[in-house]
């Protein structure tokens, strides 16, 4: 009989303080284990590991090979979890996460790599996603352009990230919300709440001060991700977030067959990074009519990374997911088989109409489709190969990291 498999919590957020609040509050448990790396100074090859489990508070500075954290959590984090979750008088593990770290990576990291032939998530077993929010500076943070490093929080010498980008995918990724503090004025604590409906749909809000961490545990609804991670062609709107505008903030849907320009659309971008919280999708270049293209905005953030072939491309369909093969068949076009724009615009100032604009003059004209794909492929593609902006042409606002990031998961 395979014995059941251990709780396990994730704790995350950029507000540390009130982090460590919670995972306090689990540490009052004794059965319960919390487990904490401090990656302040991992680019220098230094993580310091805290382990409280009872009475036992132990602190020690680990010292790694390849200062980064994906060595902190192939040498140290996963292997600990697999010792802890065997330990008989462990029922909980608690990894209270460093406040710049996203737990869709440590996630991922539990379901796929292998330590000593097996993944950790074998022995364990994900309750939930934990992200604390600050309520006094969350909104200024997932709607600004600082990057990690002026902060002093990246993860690495080229970590490019802002702070946006973890604030918002931390809360987009969580089962419950912990709102501590208080925010600034009523309208930032209105547009915080509306983000968070939005962003967060499925996930309920408890107030730190009212934080019984393991009651809080039943709040987690069973439809929630706990530990998911989606694939670049899943659904765009998980939790089903409400679309009419709240307090200026509102969802924007576009959707489209024919694909763009690669040009127009590099100059579209613009309208994807100012006054804008969240934007997240699959696009079609017509120079890459294969390709389709991952987008993913937070703040003045942009990352872009392939998703993969269309299926339209694709001889063989055998090995692909069975829903994606589903949608594919319900909404399949003669002429471009499944490929198409679905982008999801989450924005706070933004004008929705001006976006759908902007997108939409960057599609192929009706001239440009009747020349056809031999004409395409001699489009100048900025996206042809891994690049940063700010360009020469300097058309872009923000920093643009090209990744490979969805590729990769």
């Amino acid at each position: 009989m395979t014995p059941p498999r251990t709780s396990l919590v994730l704790v995350a957020g950029l507000a540390a303080g009130h982090a460590s609040a919670v995972a306090d509050r689990f540490a009052a448990d004794p059965g319960t284990v919390v487990v904490h790396h401090d990656l302040r100074e991992v680019t220098h090859g230094v993580v310091v590991r805290r382990l409280r489990h009872g009475t036992l508070d132990a602190t020690e500075t680990l010292e790694l090979a390849h200062g980064c954290v994906s060595c902190t959590l192939r040498e140290d984090l996963l292997p600990l979890v697999l010792r802890l979750a065997q330990a008989p008088d462990v029922r909980r593990i608690v990894l209270h996460c460093d406040r710049a770290l996203e737990p869709e990576a440590v996630c991922w990291a539990l379901q796929h790599v292998l330590i000593d032939g097996r993944t950790v998530d074998e022995v364990v077993y994900l309750d939930a996603v934990l992200t604390v929010v600050d309520a006094e500076t969350w909104f200024a943070d997932a709607t600004g352009d600082i990057e990690l490093s002026e902060r002093g929080l990246g993860a690495s010498a080229d970590d490019e990230r802002t702070i946006a980008q973890v604030a918002v995918g931390q809360v987009e990724f969580a089962d419950l919300v912990v709102i501590a503090g208080s925010a600034p004025d009523a309208w930032t604590a209105a547009r915080t709440d509306a983000v968070l409906d939005r962003l967060a749909p499925l996930s309920p809000r408890i107030r730190l001060a009212d934080l019984d961490p393991l009651s809080a545990l039943d709040l987690v609804p069973a439809g929630s991700r706990r530990g998911e991670i989606d694939d670049a062609h899943s659904p765009l709107l998980r939790g089903q977030p409400p679309l009419e505008a709240e307090s200026g903030v509102q969802v924007t849907v576009f959707s489209q067959r024919r694909p763009f320009h690669p040009d127009r659309l590099h100059e579209a971008l613009d309208f994807l990074l100012d006054g804008v919280v969240r934007a997240r999708g699959r696009v079609w270049v017509a120079s890459q009519p294969d390709v389709a293209l991952w987008l993913e905005t937070a703040g003045g953030g942009l990352r872009i990374g392939h998703a993969g072939p269309w299926l339209a491309a694709l001889d063989d369909w055998s090995g692909v997911d069975p829903d994606r093969r589903a949608m594919a068949d319900l909404n399949w076009d003669p002429y471009y088989g499944d490929r198409a724009q679905d982008i999801v615009v989450l924005s706070h100032t933004a004008v929705p109409a001006e976006i759908a604009e902007a997108l939409e003059s960057a599609l192929l004209t009706d001239e440009e489709l009747a020349e056809g794909q031999d004409a395409w492929l001699a489009y100048a593609d900025p996206f042809g190969s891994w690049h940063e902006d700010p360009c020469d042409d300097d058309r872009a606002p923000a920093d643009v990291i090209i990744s490979n990031q969805k590729e990769e998961q």
